[in-house]
């Protein structure tokens, strides 16, 4: 038998796996990762025999504290990740660690996608849509997981799996699980011979609804497996651990046009829902005045709400779909048409074009950014979510504000998913200081929304926050039901305690998480989860969640005088939290409140840099030029040697210095330095220049890669940067260098007709990332001046844009010119635009793998990478799997195990596919991939000379 995965105590560990987006915190006693089923199953069984209580966490979010526990808390949101598309799209399995989005990525080429839609589809992994049965903006009850469910395998608490996609399931669950399956059979008699449980389900479930178990499969499904199956789903990981679950997926529409109704009044906006419902919208998001001012301050608000002297306003983000543009005309205009007759405060325009679209949407999703951003200091944001009949939620919504009012909840706002009577609110609250407070609104809130027919959870799951309220929801009959149900499969009542059902009516008040005051750029932070499947140490060490938990948690162990527990935080932050992240702000493309977890590493490594190395970055500083050559000169000694006498030079190194000072001499390392940038005699731009061109330091510290073998990319001419001067095919019988992309931007420009100044003293230059990443502030502003001068000088006071050519510097040219008034435009978007049109491919690639990078994620030109890539091939390959390679510079070098780690899973997708050509926007980025892949990665300008001319 397959032992049960080791148990991890270490106190970094615990702590840091504790926190969620919830207001409560457990300490785990222990957690562990178990890397597949069998370990699962042996998991199980083990805390079956020991009755010591299992808490799986498979979610990223957990808002209402369904994944803590303060005993074992398993993860297994860093295995269990497999996606397979079937029947081209129409079916998908999935384990429960894979994201919405990572699914979606893999549907997308189908133009299909899973039914459910939350907002929080960046983080909400597959165990968690089905744990709390997801639906979302669009899904409703007809496309939540509960309905698009087609098969489902899991292990029940004894150890048992359960797979109700293989013929014979019921049979074999009678036969291994016998007292579950008659008992089963037994509830589902007991309710349908029941007409008013019966009743009050039907009714319960017509809504959306997370509360409890989902009773409706015992009315629903025929055999006991199946309504098993679908009791796991909502039952928050208190019945069983999924391992792998079938979905039918949804047809995307092609064509998309959306429309902001702005009503002069809340009991206006609810009122025309029967209206609205019925002209067949997919999405009816509505949002209260307060919703409105927050949402004008948002940065890109829409036009429809700028000028708006909100009063009592309200509004409702109106959305239509469909695969024929002729029929989205006219629903368009019908739209239009409904409005007119509403007594709109502002006009209906519905729009297909894409920026109009994301301002009205930013309206929507910024509002939790908004209103928990600017919460005050050292409080908690509280987002809650409630249904009720459509007809009920103008009295809802008005009953909610006075609870507000009667409560002192100041800036509280109400939004949500009006065409099915789901309303999220949001409100912030000191729970150190005001427990009682919100005790008694809770019980008010509890009330208002039964009293309008509605369910207490819509669609964020019972947890702990309403585990209380489950009975007054169902009454003693069904809620004794679901004490059967849980006791029929968790005899022992190992699975996630205290979630769901609850004997403590008081529970929801218990274990409320203090909040403490931390470093600025991180103190926003609403540990929702967001950033952590963006962020390249996510399987390796810490996420940006944990490492701003981390911070919280080691202040307040040490306020309350535990100074030893406080220790051991900062002891293993040091490498966990410091060390091994890549700063490469990836976390802040995906958080709701815009934290850059890096700007916070960089804070942290500044104030632990001694004088010694700030004065050897200083003192680099001042001769970069002689830096950067040395570092050449270096790359070419060490190519020319057996690679171990190098390794073995480094890891000596390491050894004596520590491997965050020496880097690792490394395999993907080029074999000779690269071509010392030297200036072509014009230090400032003259009438006949286009641009100025600042060839980045990176091309001169490593040189270009290797060209693959046998690539068969087509012909280039003999002026080509490839170096095969024949005139004729590209095609290589054995490794080649080209010139690197220095020498193939020159060479692009000049094939179009373009010239490009390069200033005198470039090769002195440097982005200042180096610098600001290893947390030398002093020495990285000294260069950002020196840059600025020789910029503003060259380009004659920002006449002319500046190029940058590897995309990591573009950003940080970006940050040293920001309020100058100088463009500064990475070379990849540069020559998309103004370069691209004027250049033929005469033989275009095969095929090519692209690697978008977390700095053409940032500027905005990973579409221009894959669009030059789309120039250059005839197939072009974006691995859905794609993520910030974690090379950082020479993070890959100091730490390799984290690019190997970051790119894992990227590099298993690119093996599954060969192709001509691989590039990226980055050289160091290549490099990362290049060890991850074994493929010799290059700069996607380097195929564009290769495949024109």
């Amino acid at each position: 038998m397959t032992a049960a995965p080791p148990l991890d105590t270490d106190v970094v560990a615990r702590h840091a796996l504790a926190h969620d987006a919830s207001h409560y915190l457990l300490l785990p006693e222990a957690v562990t990762a178990p890397e597949d089923e069998a370990q699962v199953v042996s998991l199980l069984r083990a805390a079956t025999r020991d009755r010591r209580p299992l808490t799986f966490r498979s979610g990223g979010t957990s808002l209402s504290g369904q994944a803590q526990t303060d005993a074992v808390l398993a993860d297994v949101r860093r295995h269990f990740r497999t996606v397979e598309v079937l029947e081209g799209g129409e079916r998908v399995r999935v384990g429960p660690g894979a994201t919405l989005r990572q699914v979606n990525a893999h549907l997308l080429r189908h133009m299909r996608r899973l039914g459910p839609d939350p907002a929080s589809e960046v983080a909400c992994t597959i165990g968690g849509v089905i744990a709390n049965n997801s639906s979302g903006m669009a899904a409703g009850i007809a496309e939540n997981s509960y309905r698009t469910l087609e098969a489902l395998r899991f292990v029940l608490p004894s150890g048992t799996v359960v797979d109700t996609g293989l013929e014979g399931a019921d049979a074999r669950l009678r036969r291994e699980e016998p007292d579950l399956h008659e008992g089963l059979v037994r509830l589902m008699r007991r309710v349908q011979d029941d007409a008013e449980a019966t009743r009050v389900i039907r009714e319960r479930f017509a809504l959306k609804n997370t509360m409890g178990y989902g009773l409706n499969a015992l009315l629903d499904f025929e055999t006991p497996a199946d309504v098993l199956a679908h009791l796991v789903v909502g039952s928050e990981g208190t019945l069983a651990f999924v391992s792998s679950a079938t979905f039918r997926t949804v047809p995307i529409q092609k064509h998309i046009t959306t429309g902001l109704m702005v009503l002069p009044s809340l009991q206006a906006a609810t009122a025309a829902l029967p209206e609205v419902v019925g002209a067949g919208f997919a999405t009816a998001e509505l949002m209260d005045a307060r919703s409105l001012i927050v949402a004008q301050g948002l940065t890109g608000a829409p036009q429809e709400i700028l000028g708006l002297e909100v009063d009592s306003h309200a509004a409702l983000l109106v959305e239509h779909r469909s695969d024929d543009p002729a029929e989205l005309s006219r629903q368009a205009d019908s739209a239009v048409s409904l409005s007119e007759g509403l007594g709109l405060a502002v006009p209906l325009e519905m729009t297909t074009d894409t920026a109009r679209r994301a301002a009205m949407w930013t309206t929507r999703k910024g509002l939790y950014a908004a209103v928990a951003g600017a919460r005050p200091a050292g409080s908690t944001a509280l987002l809650e979510d409630v249904v009720v009949p459509v007809p009920e939620l103008e009295a809802t919504c008005r009953g909610l504000q006075g609870l507000f009012d009667r409560h002192g909840y100041a800036e509280s706002v109400i939004f949500g998913h009006a065409k099915d009577g789901n309303i999220h609110f949001l409100l912030n609250e000191q729970l150190g200081e005001s427990s009682t407070r919100l005790e008694a609104f809770t019980e008010d809130m509890a009330d208002l929304v039964l009293g309008h027919g509605g369910n207490l959870k819509a669609e964020h799951g019972t947890g702990r926050v309403m585990a209380p309220f489950v009975e007054r929801q169902y009454g003693p009959e069904l809620y004794s039901v679901m004490r059967e149900i849980k006791a029929l499969v968790d005899p022992a009542g190992i699975l996630n305690p205290g979630v769901v059902l609850t004997d403590d009516p008081s529970a929801h008040m218990r274990d409320l998480k203090e909040v403490t005051e931390i470093e600025e750029e991180a103190d926003r932070c609403v540990e929702c989860g967001y950033c952590e499947p963006v962020c390249p140490s996510k399987d390796l060490t810490l996420t940006p969640r944990q490492r701003i938990v981390l911070r919280r948690d080691a202040k307040l162990t040490e306020q309350r005088g535990d100074l030893a527990t406080a220790a051991a935080i900062r002891k293993g932050y040091e490498y966990q939290g410091l060390q091994t992240c890549a700063v490469d702000g990836m976390c802040v493309t995906a958080c709701p409140v815009d934290i850059n977890t890096g700007d916070l590493v960089r804070r942290l490594r500044a104030e632990d840099a001694g004088k010694a190395p700030n004065a050897a970055w200083g003192a680099a500083e001042g001769s970069w030029d002689l830096v950067t050559r040395g570092a050449s000169a270096a790359m070419g000694v060490a190519g020319a040697l057996p690679p171990v006498l190098p390794r073995t030079a480094t890891d000596l190194g390491r050894a004596l210095l520590g491997s965050d000072v020496v880097p690792q001499y490394r395999s993907e390392l080029p074999r000779h330095g690269g071509a010392v940038r030297r200036a072509g005699g014009r230090g400032r731009a003259s009438a006949d220049d286009s641009a100025v061109y600042l060839p980045a330091c990176v091309h001169t510290m490593f040189g270009a890669a290797e060209e693959p073998t046998g690539r068969s990319s087509g012909g280039c001419g003999g002026d080509c940067a490839c170096g095969n001067g024949d005139g004729g095919s590209a095609t290589t019988t054995g490794p080649r260098t080209s010139d690197g992309v220095p020498a193939s931007l020159t060479l692009l420009a000049q094939r179009a007709g373009v010239r490009l100044a390069v200033p005198d003293d470039a090769a002195s230059l440097c982005c200042g990332t180096p610098f600001s990443s290893k947390g030398m502030t002093r020495a990285k502003e000294q260069m950002r001046e020196r840059v600025r001068t020789t910029l503003l000088a060259a380009t004659h006071g920002g006449e002319l844009p500046v190029i940058v050519d590897a995309a990591s510097c573009t950003e940080g040219i970006l940050g040293a010119m920001e309020g100058t008034g100088v463009e500064v435009i990475d070379a990849v978007t540069y020559v998309r635009r103004h370069l691209l049109p004027h250049l033929p491919v005469r033989a275009p690639a095969a095929s090519v793998t692209v690697h978008p990078t977390c700095s053409t994620t940032h500027l905005g030109a990973s579409e221009d990478l894959v669009a030059i890539a789309e120039a250059c091939a005839q197939d072009v390959v974006v691995p859905v799997s794609w993520g910030c390679c974690g090379y950082a510079g020479d993070r890959g070098m100091l730490h390799p195990e984290l690019t190997a780690s970051a790119t894992a899973e990227e590099a298993a997708e690119v093996a599954r596919r060969e192709t001509d050509w691989y590039v990226s926007a980055n050289r160091t980025c290549e490099l990362g991939m290049q060890a991850a892949t074994g493929k010799a990665y290059r700069h996607v300008l380097e195929l564009l000379a290769a495949v024109t001319g």
